[in-house]
């Protein structure tokens, strides 16, 4: 991994990985780990089949497979060393990471917590325009104990809210009805004030066949925000809250980019350039998305190289599946117009991979690429 791209707690300690390789054949901690893999094997092996049920459990609740979820990881590592029960977890980009200590009770739960962050996330991301009525919300709750990133921004205090709303939903039938109304009570009463709505807009999502992803956008617009911001008003917050396991990366500002795509699409491809470009330059937003928007306005001047440069880019930068997919089929285009028949089938396949079960129309033009060579329809090539 480029040093530019580590995680920020990371990049400090980053020289001191040399000294580490050294230490590592100065103390023989190959031979060593070779003597305690069975021990860990036995660790990981208690830990499988709770973890397997957890994660099958919860996309069958909200009918929200992971599988959907190509060039993203959730990653659970086991920390033999560590206090016992002690749960650390990490969202950096895409990518979420959970590292528990073992002890004598599996941490199931805080697990899913991380877990359902890493399904819902993406969620918020995609519906980014339907927050904004929301925000006034924040104003209601800045003397709440919860974290400081909840009060500051929309989209994190809704999916928290949700995830909280899920796992009262999902041990509700275990719970007597006044200790399941004293939880919806605390959230309230922490700051998470959008709990008991989508607790409440769970039981059409239960009985619904369409899933989470489908009714996702609904569950928002059934948000009374006046209702809300009266009723917490109202709320008398605690002096604190329970602290939030997942330390979140907090979602980059997309509003450039996603203003960018919609000149594009209008045709506006000067105002499109500037923005892409300037969220490249501020590094604000996801930088393998605004290197896509600039490729895709090079292959509109027909700037093939330049185009080039900008897909092999993104395809550097980028974590959205439909980003890497796209990137590998308009390369494989670009390499079909150079006659380099090999390398433009390489992409192709490339991006069948990717596309697969979760971007039909990027599997099609995948598909259409291995086939037969991409001749533009009614004009002539581009020159070089």
């Amino acid at each position: 991994m480029k040093q530019a791209e580590l995680p920020p707690e990371a990049v400090s300690i980053a020289a001191f990985v040399p000294l580490m390789q050294t230490f590592y054949d100065k103390v023989g901690l190959h031979a060593i780990w070779e003597r305690r893999r069975a021990r860990y094997a036995e660790l990981t092996q208690a830990y499988h089949e709770p973890l397997s049920k957890m994660t099958f459990d919860t996309e069958i609740y909200l009918k929200l497979p992971s599988s959907g979820y190509l060039g993203r990881q959730f990653q659970v590592y086991l920390d033999a060393m560590g206090a016992p029960g002690q749960v650390n977890a990490r969202n950096y980009a895409s990518d979420y990471y959970v590292v528990i200590a073992p002890s004598s009770s599996l941490k199931m739960q805080q697990i899913r917590h991380t877990y359902l962050h890493y399904l819902l996330d993406p969620l918020a991301l995609k519906n980014g325009g339907s927050f904004k009525r929301l925000e006034p919300l924040l104003d209601q709750v800045k003397s709440a104990p919860m974290d400081e990133a909840f009060k500051n921004n929309i989209s994190l205090l809704v999916t928290e809210c949700l995830v909280r709303a899920i796992e009262l939903r999902t041990t509700s039938s275990r719970m007597p009805e006044a200790e399941r109304l004293k939880s919806l009570d605390e959230s309230d009463q922490e700051g998470y004030v959008l709990t008991r709505h989508f607790y409440e807009a769970l039981i059409k999502v239960e009985k619904d066949p369409a899933g989470l992803r489908a009714m996702y956008a609904e569950m928002l617009d059934g948000i009374d925000i006046g209702r809300e911001i009266k009723r917490t008003a109202q709320i008398q917050f605690s002096n604190e809250a329970a602290p939030e396991l997942l330390h979140l990366a907090s979602p980059r500002n997309e509003r450039l980019l996603l203003n960018a795509e919609r000149r594009l699409a209008a045709g506006d491809v000067e105002a499109a350039q500037k923005m892409a470009q300037q969220a490249l330059d501020e590094d604000q937003e996801d930088p393998g998305r605004a290197l896509f928007i600039l490729a895709q306005i090079a292959t509109r001047n027909h700037d093939m190289e330049g185009a080039r440069t900008y897909f092999e880019r993104a395809l550097q930068m980028a974590h959205e599946p439909k980003v890497i997919a796209w990137s590998h089929i308009y390369l494989g285009r670009i390499f079909d117009l150079k006659e380099e028949r090999d390398v433009a089938v390489d992409h192709y396949r490339a991006a069948l991979d990717v596309a697969k079960g979760a971007l039909p129309e990027a599997k099609t033009a995948a598909e259409r690429g291995i086939e037969q060579p991409y001749e533009p329809p009614g004009a002539a090539r581009p020159q070089q």
